[in-house]
C-alpha cells in the first residue's frame, strides 16, 4: 500500500450545503382579522364622539362670536355720587358704633339691546372690615342705555368689635372728621335681550370712599367714587 502524500496546509473538501429553511406560519387572531370587532366598534364611537364635541363648540363659539358683534355689550358702572354723614361715633367701653349715613349711588347701562332685572339688592355698609349694617333695597327694571338711582340710608347702633389698629384708625379719622367706609351691593340679576331673559347672575359691587363728618349743618366736600365690579 503506497504511503499517503504529505499534506502541508488545510484541506478543502466540498461545500457543505445550508440547512433546508422551514417556513413559519403565523395565524392571525379573529379568523384571518387584525382587528377585534370591540375595539374597532368602540374606537369608531370615540372618533363620532369626538367630532360631534369638536362641532358643537364651532357652533357655539360663532353663536357667541354673532352675539357679540351685534350686541356689543359693556360693563354696567356703579357710582357712589354723594354721601352724608351726620353721627359716626364709636364707643369702646361697649364695642357700640353709633351712625347715621345716607347715600346716592347711581347705576348706568351703557347697553342699546340689553335691559336688566334687579330681582334683589341688599347694600350692606362696612367699616373697618366689619358689617355695622344693612339694607335691602326694592327691585326694579333698568332699560336700555339707562341711569338708575338707589338711596341707601344707614341709621341706628350697632355691635362693631374692632381691633387695636382699628380702634387707632378711628381715633385718626375722628381728629381729622373724615371716614373711610365700605358699602356693597350683593344683587341678583337677570339679562334681558329682545324676549330673552337669562338666569340669574350674582354680581357683587364694591364701593371704597371716603365721607365727611356734617358739622354744625355743614358737610365737606365729597367726591364722586366709581365702584368695583365682580361678575
Amino acid at each position: 500500500m503506497a504511503p499517503e502524500p504529505n499534506l502541508n496546509g488545510a484541506y478543502y473538501g466540498p461545500s457543505i450545503p445550508p440547512p433546508p429553511r422551514t417556513k413559519t406560519y403565523h395565524r392571525s387572531r379573529g379568523g384571518g382579522s387584525c382587528c377585534n370587532p370591540c375595539s374597532c366598534l368602540f374606537n369608531c364611537l370615540c372618533t363620532c364622539i369626538c367630532q360631534i364635541i369638536f362641532t358643537l363648540l364651532i357652533i357655539i363659539g360663532v353663536v357667541v362670536l354673532v352675539l357679540w358683534l351685534v350686541l356689543r355689550p359693556n360693563k354696567v358702572k356703579f357710582y357712589v355720587t354723594d354721601a352724608t354723614l351726620t353721627q359716626f361715633d364709636y364707643s369702646t367701653t361697649n364695642n357700640t358704633l353709633y351712625y347715621d349715613l345716607a347715600l346716592n349711588m347711581t347705576i348706568r347701562n351703557p347697553n342699546k339691546r340689553v335691559g336688566i332685572y334687579y330681582d334683589s339688592i341688599e347694600a350692606r355698609a362696612i367699616y373697618g372690615g366689619q358689617r355695622f349694617a344693612s339694607q335691602n333695597l326694592e327691585p326694579f327694571y333698568q332699560g336700555h342705555k339707562n341711569t338708575s338711582i338707589l338711596h341707601p340710608v344707614f341709621k341706628g347702633q350697632g355691635l362693631v368689635l374692632l381691633g387695636d389698629r382699628e380702634k387707632s384708625n378711628y381715633i385718626n379719622e375722628k381728629n381729622l372728621g373724615v371716614y373711610e367706609i365700605e358699602v356693597k351691593l350683593n344683587m341678583r340679576i337677570r339679562l334681558k335681550i329682545g324676549w330673552i331673559k337669562t338666569h340669574k347672575i350674582k354680581p357683587k359691587i364694591e364701593c371704597d370712599f371716603k365721607v365727611p363728618l356734617e358739622s354744625n349743618g355743614r358737610s365737606g366736600n365729597f367726591e364722586e367714587t366709581r365702584c368695583h365690579l365682580d361678575w
